[in-house]
């Protein structure tokens, strides 16, 4: 979602900050803007749209050594320049970008800003308003500051400049991640430490309700009494190449194809010196405790979380509930006498799965966060964290992310089953290194994923996928896939659920995509896809070979079925990458997306 940069130092901090921002797309914005500060004011630079258009817009002839950036995700008001960050008081004395949501800012405006004047339909505008009145009425900056974030309710990070001092970025942060960053003579401010990666490796977290005081020399911070905190810095480890695209026209295509790659990354890093898988003890311990375990997720994660129970129960033997975060926060089921609830996310800054974490440790639970990011939000506030070993991840549709959660899970689900002693007639180390040599298999087969997106996509307005079982959520992400980056109306369903209501919705050429994987249920799926071509339906069969029958559109490799959701997404990421290429979107950065969903 929004980002956010910041410089203090000696050298021009606009290139800085532009190239920090170009770092942060990835997370989706409709607008963005800089400030910069020098001994003749703060000069503002904002523009609806791509970064490549603001930089049309920044003067070269001002040099400025401290400034701040933001991209913005619209929250309250429209995309446009006006409500575009930075935002400014009246007197123009205070400069302010913020990431998050003020649920109070109407309150908050009805208290202290009845004769003032907004430019913005923002609430972010309100926050910097109520400052400067405060300081209008004879309070210190950093006591203004500090009041003004004790009043806030809601989530944010924020970056502050004062005209009247061009030493010095007051930052603050509660919910939204924020980072301050240390160099030689100069330090810096992100949302993401990939965004400043270009200048330095040494960042430092910052802790909700904390404000800090970052000039080029020192980082000071302290909390909303004003307190001291002494912090250590750790070192990002992040490949800068890594966050390249280098011969790929999207990342998109890159992270599918780095999948096979990710998989045997995350078999070495979960095996011990005698190869086989292992987890930290704790989790492992937390795991054979609990009576009933409840995952919490959202969007990809939601449908990986959906995979994940089906590995826990299976091969583990504990019963699971896989819950939408959003949901569960507002409308908690009858919990178990010992559950523990596993959290998962790409980014570990969802708001939506952190409100749940926060209320859950609240009544005293057990959590597991398993995500791609170490440090962050929701890896600190839970108990235990298994990470993902994907590296970063660019593109807002999330590829290499998903099946590497996946991998995890069963890795998860079968410790836990050795553990306790259950027999298991599956060799996982052997059998993921199968799933990673299948993947190899289909991010080369582009050619023909390609054909099939223009065959099946290129102009419907809307397409089905159907499977059955494990099949079944795999549609669903594939549904998902299609539906972000293409445009196109797609849904996923049980392919017994058609005949049920949507199968009305079925026309002359409609595409239908079905997954034909578990052996099990391959005579249903089959007889489901003769209901929808008997009503005029497009179908496409994908199936696994030594399922596949003579008018299947592609077979995939075989794999062990427990764990086909790992091989059979890829072709449903390459058609839908293609149907979005085919149809001129914006593949890596789609419209109205975010990448972290750091507001509820």
């Amino acid at each position: 979602m929004c980002g956010i940069v910041g410089y203090i130092g000696q050298q021009d901090s606009k290139e800085i900050l532009l190239k920090g921002l170009e770092k942060l797309e990835y997370r989706g914005y409709d607008s963005a803007g800089i400030a910069v500060m020098n001994e003749e004011g703060v000069h503002v630079f904002k523009e609806k749209g791509r970064i490549a258009t603001l930089r049309e817009t920044v003067d070269p002839s001002v040099f400025a050594s401290v400034g701040i950036g933001h991209t913005r995700w619209a929250t309250h008001g429209a995309p446009s320049k006006v409500n575009a960050h930075p935002h400014q008081g009246n007197t123009g004395r205070f400069t302010l970008v913020h990431n998050g949501v003020i649920e109070n800012y109407v309150q908050l405006k009805d208290e202290y800003l009845q004769n003032v004047e907004l430019k913005s339909d923002t609430d972010t505008e309100v926050v910097v308003q109520v400052l400067e009145q405060l300081v209008k009425q004879g309070m210190e900056v950093e006591a203004a500051f500090r009041k003004t974030l004790g009043q806030l309710k809601g989530s944010y990070a924020i970056a502050l400049l004062d005209k009247q001092n061009n030493e010095m970025i007051y930052v603050a942060k509660n919910k939204s991640p924020l980072l301050v960053g240390l160099g030689d003579g100069f330090n810096v401010v992100a949302s993401d430490a990939m965004a400043m990666l270009q200048v330095t490796d040494q960042y430092v977290e910052l802790m909700d309700r904390e404000i800090v005081i970052v000039t080029k020399e020192v980082v000071t911070i302290k909390n909303l009494a004003g307190d001291l905190i002494e912090r250590s810095p750790y070192t990002a480890e992040i490949d800068a190449s890594e966050i390249e695209k280098g011969t790929y026209p999207h990342y998109m295509l890159k992270e599918i194809d780095e999948q096979p790659l990710v998989v045997r990354r995350i078999i070495q890093e979960y095996q011990n010196e005698a190869g086989e898988l292992e987890i930290n003890a704790d989790i492992l311990e937390a795991m054979n405790e609990a009576d009933r375990i409840y995952i919490i997720a959202a969007g990809t994660s939601y449908h990986a979380g959906l995979v994940g129970k089906h590995f826990i129960e299976k091969m583990a033997q504990i019963p699971v509930e896989v819950h939408v975060s959003s949901e569960f926060g507002y409308n908690m089921p009858l919990l178990s006498e010992k559950p523990l609830f596993i959290f998962i996310t790409q980014s570990g800054e969802t708001a939506d799965s952190r409100a749940v974490l926060v209320h859950i440790k609240e009544l005293g639970y057990n959590a597991l966060t398993i995500t791609n990011v170490a440090g962050s939000t929701l890896s600190r506030e839970a108990d235990y964290t298994l990470l993902l070993h994907a590296g970063p991840e660019i593109a807002v549709a999330s590829t290499k992310a998903y099946t590497a959660q996946m991998a995890v899970l069963a890795i998860l689900a079968d410790v836990t089953a050795r553990s306790k002693g259950l027999m298991q007639n599956l060799d996982l180390v052997k059998e993921l290194g199968i799933v990673a040599n299948g993947m190899e298999v289909l991010c080369d087969a582009k050619e023909e994923m390609e054909e099939i997106a223009w065959q099946y996509l290129t102009t419907t307005r809307n397409a089905f996928f159907i499977g059955r079982g494990l099949d079944y959520f795999v549609g669903l992400e594939g549904s998902l896939k299609l539906k972000e980056i293409s445009y196109i109306q797609a849904e996923g369903f049980a392919g017994g659920e058609l005949k049920h209501g949507t199968i009305a919705l079925i026309e002359d050429g409609t595409p239908v995509i079905a997954l034909a994987t578990q052996e099990h249920v391959n005579l249903s799926i089959r007889g489901n896809v003769k209901e929808v071509a008997a009503r005029g339906a497009n179908p496409c069969i994908i199936s696994m070979k030594g399922l596949e029958a003579d008018d299947d559109r592609y077979v995939i490799p075989v794999v062990n079925e427990l764990l086909s959701p790992l091989v059979s997404v890829i072709p449903l990421q390459l058609i839908s990458y293609y149907a979005a290429l085919h149809r001129d979107c914006d593949v890596d950065k789609p419209r109205n997306l975010a990448k972290s969903v750091t507001v509820e």
